[in-house]
Formats: structure tokens, C-alpha cells, sequence
């Protein structure tokens, strides 16, 4: 079933932006992390929204994990951990589920003190297990344990977000 067409996810991702800009107006800049390869697909679209709105320096990191076990290389984040201490961060992945890949993408960040560490997703599922905060969704969603939702980045005709 189809949650987000390609006009919706663009829809929602501007929203998005207006609201990080909205809560980080006081922020000299912001390090924005995107988890994996969808979550690292919107931090880029998030980042193009806000610079649409704001002049503040905006910079774009990656972190990868394996879902599946993410102890197991454990996260590896892009750059030098140590640019972003004392920074607003905001970490960004596709889909919330239960918590656990974000719960594990924040455990390079307890090597330094941020500022502030936000979550922003496309899709919240509310049925975490993992003690995840998301302060940004696109879309909340209450689902069963055994559905998926799945986030297509395809292109212009292409974005979707589906339920399986």
C-alpha cells in the first residue's frame, strides 16, 4: 500500500525543513548525519530545503550501520567526530521503527559533548522499543510488528513511501 507519492515525500521534506529551522533559529550552524543510504538521501534533500531558507552554514555527514546488527562493525561516522562538539546535530534516517539503529547510530556522538542531538524521520512507526525520541517526522504512522515500510528514492517520478 502506498503511503507517499513523489509530490507528498517533496511536500513533506519542505515542511521538515521549516520546522528544524523554525526550532534552530539560534544556531550558528548545524551538522546534519545521515544514517545509511536513505536516511543519508534525505539529510541531503533536508539540507537543500534549508539552505532554500536560511544563510546558516549547514554541514552534511554520513553514518553507516548495519541494522541487523549494529554492533557488528558498529557505527562509523564521516569525517572527525571532534568538529561536532559544542554543535547542534541533527541525526536523519529514512524510517523510525523500534529505535534500535538510531539508538546505535548515537553512540560515536557519547565520545563528545553536543549541544543538542535531534531525530528526524520520513516515517515514525510509534512502536519503539528503544529509548529514541524522533523530535521530527514526516509522517507518524501506527503499524503492526510484522508490517514495513519501505522509503523509495528513485527520482522525479519515482519517490515513494509503501507499506508492505
Amino acid at each position: 500500500m502506498k503511503l507517499l507519492d513523489h509530490d507528498q515525500i517533496a511536500r513533506k521534506v519542505t515542511r521538515l525543513a521549516m520546522e528544524i529551522l523554525e526550532r534552530n533559529t539560534t544556531e550558528n550552524e548545524l551538522y546534519i548525519i545521515g544514517v545509511n543510504n536513505r536516511g543519508m538521501e534525505l539529510a541531503r534533500r533536508l539540507m537543500t530545503g534549508l539552505r532554500t531558507l536560511s544563510d546558516a552554514p549547514l554541514h552534511l555527514r554520513g553514518l553507516r550501520i548495519n541494522p541487523a546488527d549494529p554492533l557488528n562493525p558498529g557505527a562509523e561516522l564521516d569525517g572527525d567526530i571532534a568538529d561536532l562538539d559544542g554543535k547542534a546535530i541533527l541525526l536523519v534516517d529514512d524510517v523510525a521503527n523500534t529505535g534500535r539503529t538510531l539508538f546505535y547510530a548515537l553512540k560515536p556522538l557519547q565520545d563528545i559533548l553536543p549541544k543538542k542531538i535531534e531525530v528526524a524521520v520520513l516515517v515514525d512507526r510509534r512502536h519503539k522499543a528503544w529509548p529514541i525520541y524522533v523530535t521530527y517526522s514526516g509522517l507518524d504512522l501506527s503499524t503492526t510488528l510484522g508490517d514495513n515500510v519501505l522509503i523509495h528514492f528513485d527520482g522525479p517520478e519515482g519517490d515513494e513511501a509503501v507499506l508492505e
